[in-house]
């Protein structure tokens, strides 16, 4: 096992000294560009609540003779009215802004017939999917304005929340802002037997959140940039400005996704209670986690469950604090950690449809047999867009996996600044936290995680069944700027004895 591990020290004046320098270079580097750092914000008390939560639409599907589901997105320019009557520029799948549901069970074959409309190259990269590396819709998957890509692949991953959008190397936080996003969720039959809610829109609520900036009268604008990248100073939630949620049902279960290119939130309720946690990124936890707060940064995605009682209105909130973003004051300041927002309003009818008892074990997670890792490898996040003191670079393999092997990576954030990690293709389970075991939140599957100031990371994933010798998959921080500016690798899996063929290039200049 690899040992060496970064301790967070405790606050001295020379830390701190140099946490207020991080936080003032940041600060400088922006003012020169002209660019002015956010500061602290709260919508706390303000947010009227005052439109129904949109959900979007379930994507509609065929099955061909072979049985393959077969689902349709097109990439498109639009407009939508977050203010109505007044039209913001925006771009959807099938629409003016975000995108359709997609809905698939573990065993079924898919294919997505992906058409763009755009003006420019997207991609459509399925996050959290497991398939092979020519599917996934990373920036070696461009699809031209004008042309289509119908990936195929077969479901062979537990019921789970997913998500799609764009991956353009260099572009993706632009694509994403626009409105580039949607869910894909899994299902399986043990997951259903659960009898956890599940008719979707109804008492199982899909809760899309980005933050955005608007004008005065309502149009969609710029948002400031800190280090992390661009923050906006309010949320919209499926689209929607001041949202509530009416609801028939005793038990809701909310899928929450952080489809912000950049700003962490700290989710919680208004009235103090425990927010019950039952699934992250990967699927279902092995039991149900009561939390003050469920924290998501960029690409996460938590199921919740909350127990209405007849007419009562409940918020969804996100408060940030420095502690929780793991951030130094200064940092946190002009970084989102300091940053409160109402989120969503939940309306309970009158009368409530009763609901079942949470089971208290909701799956089994097998851990795996660390004695069988194969290769420990070691990623530095550092606060000049680099992993590992390199830049992205299309044409290099970073590293190269056999398949069908065990692996233990160790995510470093060597910096004071915010950082996160996304690994394509496969669930990892996450080892220890300098050195310690993970809390019962972060201990089900994983393929993104925040990476707090001065902390290690040890993951543990394996990489099964799809080997390409041409095609890698891309690890990366999802604070979408970074990722933008090249804090972004690629690896390759290919079977015993072989090597990738993408090698060799140079460095990105960014």
């Amino acid at each position: 096992m690899l040992q060496t591990s970064l301790r967070r020290p405790r606050a001295t004046v020379a830390t701190t000294l140099a946490a207020i320098a991080a936080g003032g270079l940041v600060a400088v580097a922006f003012a020169g560009c002209g660019i002015v750092t956010p500061g602290p914000v709260s919508t706390i008390g303000d947010v009227e609540f005052d439109t129904p939560l949109a959900i979007p639409p379930l994507a509609e599907s065929t099955v061909d003779a072979d049985g393959t589901r077969v689902f349709a997105l097109d990439a498109q320019a639009g407009t939508t009215e977050f203010e109505p009557g007044v039209a913001s520029d925006t771009w959807g799948f099938n629409g003016g802004h975000l995108g359709p549901t997609l809905v698939a069970d573990r065993g079924e074959r898919v294919r997505v017939d992906v058409t763009n409309s755009l003006d420019e190259p997207t991609t459509v990269h399925w996050h959290g999917m497991h398939l092979p590396a020519e599917m996934d819709g990373g920036p070696h998957q461009m699809v031209d304005s004008g042309a289509a890509w119908s990936p195929e692949w077969d479901i062979d991953q537990q019921a789970a929340t997913l998500w799609y959008h764009p991956h353009p190397h260099g572009e993706t936080e632009d694509h994403v802002a626009r409105g580039l996003a949607g869910m894909f969720i899994l299902h399986d039959e043990h997951e259903r037997s659960l009898g956890l809610p599940g008719e979707y829109g109804v008492d199982d609520i899909p809760v899309i959140v980005q933050d955005s900036g608007f004008s005065a009268d309502g149009e969609q604008e710029s948002k400031q940039r800190g280090y992390a990248g661009g923050l906006g100073d309010e949320l919209i939630v499926n689209g929607t400005r001041g949202p509530y949620v009416e609801v028939s049902d005793e038990l809701v279960r909310l899928r929450v996704l952080n489809a912000s290119t950049a700003r962490t939130y700290a989710f919680t309720w208004s009235d103090g209670r425990p927010v019950e946690l039952i699934a992250t990124d990967g699927g279902l936890l092995e039991a149900p986690v009561s939390l003050d707060h469920v924290r998501l940064s960029p690409g996460e995605r938590a199921e919740v469950l909350v127990r209405v009682t007849p007419g009562e209105r409940l918020v969804l909130q996100s408060t940030m604090t420095p502690e929780i973003a793991g951030l130094v004051g200064p940092v946190a300041a002009t970084n989102g950690g300091s940053d409160a927002f109402d989120v969503l309003e939940v309306r309970a009818a009158d009368t409530l449809d009763p609901a079942a008892v949470v089971p208290a074990q909701l799956t089994t997670i097998a851990d795996f047999d660390e004695s069988a890792v194969a290769t420990t490898r070691r990623f530095e996040l550092s606060d000049s867009f680099e992993i590992n003191g390199a830049a992205m670079d299309m044409g290099r393999i970073d590293e190269t996996v056999t398949v069908d092997t065990l692996e233990r990576w160790v995510v470093a954030n060597t910096t004071q600044v915010p950082h996160s990690f996304h690994v394509h293709d496969v669930q990892f389970r996450i080892a220890t936290i300098d050195g310690q075991a993970p809390p019962p939140e972060l201990a089900g599957w994983k393929d993104t995680i925040f990476t707090e100031p001065e902390t290690e990371y040890e993951l543990l994933m394996r990489f099964e069944d799809y080997a390409d010798t041409d095609t890698p998959y891309m690890y990366h921080c999802h604070l979408l700027w970074h990722e933008d500016q090249g804090m972004m690798g690629q690896f390759a899996v290919v079977d015993p004895g072989q090597s990738a063929t993408m090698t060799g290039g140079t460095h990105d200049e960014h």
